[in-house]
């Protein structure tokens, strides 16, 4: 279900004259983005959101395009195939999916690429129905958890903030608690199953999105009951901030700014609350194809973006203003994805490290 939404305040930024630009930043305009979500800001962010509306309308011509001319599923089989003609498709894939999928084009890429529809085809057609229906009026700590949290999740949307948007959140929350007893239910999976929803055809398909990611994309233990393993993401955060952003860091140390004061609510809901709707889609289109290294990358690039002025700051709770309000306002995914690309992307120490640390990390906790 896709949510387009006009933009409130068209009489006002209709009469703008260039004698009034220096006024545009304090001008507050409401509208909605292109999955239904409120925003507010100013001219500019609407002019941005408009642009990147029409770079999502060129993009899907793109893969348009080469699905016309490859043939409709050409990207299925690469992992399979070791031919010439496989790893170019490859190399053009990737490079695509960095671009952005077109959002008519994501729930079917989404499934396919990231396992979802491999991990469907294990059980029988039936299993989510029986699941959801062999669960449904029982009581537990996560069912009683999961009730409390609905009517905070997205609160205002025009679907989500609904009684049937409720009902299906709720179906696949509880459903997977039940799937996943070790993982049951925690804060954080709301917002990240909610988004699902509004982004695959169907309630199931969410529910398996939300399976792989779990169980196969994040690093174990995210969201069990004592979070290790997201401790272990923040740890090897703060450490791979000291080595790509030594001069940031060191400032944050010496005012004893914790990076978990943000980065847990990053990693939890893996940014659906700190970013625009579009520029988390963007950032879930690659993390559905080359793993959760992209959540540290965009983690780090968010700093990077803001290094000049957070060195100005002395208090951490400016730093955390700082923070909040660029990401709030990351309406160009490309301006960030720019930014990883740059800096990030392609650091293959980076990425050695990573794996290392997680591993001293994960040995370090479970002594």
């Amino acid at each position: 279900m896709m949510y387009g939404g006009g933009i409130e305040g068209k009489k006002e930024m209709a009469i703008l004259r260039p004698s009034i630009q220096a006024r545009r930043a304090n001008m507050t305009v409401k509208f909605q983005d292109l999955y239904g979500f409120a925003v507010e800001g100013n001219v500019d962010d609407v002019n941005v959101l408009n642009e990147v509306r029409e770079k999502v309308r060129q993009q899907g011509k793109v893969w348009w395009a080469l699905e016309a001319s490859k043939g409709a599923n050409w990207y299925l089989d690469l992992s399979s195939s070791l031919n010439f003609s496989a790893l170019v498709n490859g190399i053009t894939l990737k490079k695509l999916i960095r671009k952005g999928i077109p959002p008519n084009l994501r729930p079917k890429v989404w499934f396919t690429l990231s396992g979802a529809a491999k991990k469907k085809s294990t059980v029988p057609d039936s299993y989510y129905n029986d699941l959801i229906t062999a669960v449904h009026d029982k009581v537990t700590p996560a069912t009683n958890q999961i009730d409390h949290d609905l009517p905070r999740t997205f609160p205002g949307h025009p679907w989500l903030d609904t009684g049937e948007g409720h009902a299906a959140l709720r179906r696949v929350l509880v459903g997977y608690s039940f799937r996943d007893s070790d993982v049951g239910y925690c804060q954080g999976l709301n917002y990240v199953a909610a988004l699902l929803l509004l982004v695959m055809k169907t309630e199931e398909e969410a529910f398996w999105m939300l399976a792989v990611l779990l169980e196969n994309v994040l690093v174990n233990d995210c969201y069990t009951t004592n979070l290790s393993g997201c401790h272990v993401e923040q740890r090897v955060f703060k450490d791979l901030l000291s080595k790509k952003c030594q001069r940031l860091a060191a400032h944050l140390e010496a005012m004893e700014f914790d990076v978990s004061l943000v980065c847990t609510e990053w990693f939890l809901c893996l940014f659906s609350k700190s970013l625009p709707s579009e520029t988390t889609l963007r950032v879930w289109d690659v993390l559905f194809y080359e793993g959760a290294k992209v959540l540290f990358h965009v983690a780090l690039a968010i700093f990077k973006m803001n290094e000049e002025e957070l060195l100005l700051t002395h208090h951490v709770g400016d730093v955390i203003n700082v923070i909040q309000r660029s990401s709030h306002h990351l309406f160009d995914p490309d301006e960030l994805l720019t930014v990883i690309a740059s800096h990030f992307s392609y650091d293959y120490y980076l990425f050695f490290l990573l794996i290392e640390m997680r591993w001293m990390m994960i040995g370090f906790l479970d002594c």
